[in-house]
């Protein structure tokens, strides 16, 4: 049956293995990603074919379900799906089997979210079928759920080879080589962690950063659910000097790609480049293990103005800076809602961000009044 049935441990597994070996895999396609996101609900689909073993999967889509006011909801497949996207005819019998789950949930629409690279063919294709709205080129952050722009370093050549570590250090800007080299050179190391403590102090650490940045931050109980969903996989690195922990860093090893997702560091001997040496030593650690990639990450805009990005780019540089993705998807089942929906989505974004610099002002200058006392 193509709806993957969560109950079923043997099926989730056949399932699990094909999303983890698929060349578009990413960790919010894995049945695993509904463990850390338990304020929605998950469903999952397949499509098979006829193998010389028998059946066998060929293409997927994890869902997660966002319930809305009058039993409608919004059904999102967070980096997929996981299809052949030089066959339109997957990509439609994969949407036509998830058609019993956009009636059962009264789905406004399924958003896709691919991670897969620009190209103008895949764009056109994307624009000519009928009820689906592509989102890329020229959309704004309040338009789109993830950044279409990734900072992605490859870890392999051309042939698919393991790089070494002087090729990685290549890669970078002149100045990136030299921040990493020193901070090395002065002292900063990198260790990895397992334990609650470990968890703790990352999360103290990424807390500090948001605080300073003005953004929102997750809870502690999310990153005790990612590390129930992806154990072992899941890097929780700390750059410290001396007795100082300088940043912290949460990273997803998911089979061969690494995803560094959450990080933060505080105001701490910051000259010595702790942040630098740590995606460095992350990056080392991946060569090791045979990863193939290594994603810091999305940016919104390309804009030199923008620290972030300027920090990412220096070691993207040897791999042409950000990648681009093909963007997002809607595929609109309920019209007159989603015309609703895509009016309301964006100022609700614009006023929670807003909503989030209005609180991190009130705690910075409630901490500072402390502080005079």
């Amino acid at each position: 049956m193509p709806l993957l049935d969560l109950t079923d441990d043997a099926a989730v597994q056949r399932y699990a293995a094909f999303v983890r070996a698929h060349p578009h895999r990413a960790p919010s396609q894995d049945p695993c990603w509904g463990v850390l996101k338990d304020d929605w609900a998950q469903e999952a689909v397949y499509l098979e074919e006829d193998g010389p073993d028998g059946p066998r999967i060929v293409a997927a889509m994890s869902l997660l379900v966002r319930r809305l006011p009058g039993g409608f909801s919004v059904l999102y497949a967070p980096r997929g799906p996981l299809v052949d996207w030089e066959r339109p005819d997957q990509v439609h019998r994969l949407l036509a089997e998830a058609r019993p789950l956009v009636d059962r949930h009264r789905a406004v629409m399924t958003k896709l979210d691919p991670e897969v690279a620009f190209s103008p063919g895949l764009d056109a294709w994307m624009r000519a079928q009928p009820g689906w709205v592509v989102k890329n080129v020229g959309a704004g952050k309040d338009d789109l759920v993830q950044p279409r722009h990734c900072m992605v370093v490859r870890l392999t050549d051309d042939e698919g080879r393991t790089l070494d570590e002087d090729a990685l250090l290549a890669k970078y800007d002149s100045g990136l080589r030299n921040r990493v080299r020193s901070g090395r050179r002065k002292g900063v190391v990198v260790t990895y962690g397992d334990g609650e403590e470990d968890l703790r102090t990352f999360h103290e650490t990424y807390r500090f950063m948001a605080r300073r940045n003005e953004i929102t931050a997750r809870d502690l109980a999310y990153f005790r659910r990612m590390r129930q969903a992806f154990g072992e996989r899941m890097w929780v690195a700390l750059a410290r000097h001396e007795d100082d922990v300088l940043a912290a860093s949460v990273t997803i090893d998911y089979h061969g790609k690494l995803y560094y997702l959450y990080a933060g560091s505080n105001d701490t001997k910051r000259r010595l480049g702790p942040n630098q040496v740590m995606n460095h030593e992350l990056m080392v650690r991946g060569l090791g293990e045979g990863a193939e990639s290594y994603d810091m990450g999305g940016v919104f805009a390309l804009d030199d103005s923008d620290g972030l990005f300027v920090f990412k780019r220096a070691f993207c540089k040897g791999d042409g800076g950000a990648t681009a993705f093909i963007g997002e998807v809607d595929v609109v089942h309920r019209p007159f809602l989603y015309r609703l929906l895509a009016g309301a989505v964006p100022r609700a974004q614009h006023a929670r961000r807003a909503l989030s610099g209005r609180l991190s002002h009130a705690r910075t200058w409630w901490a500072a009044r402390r502080a005079r006392r």
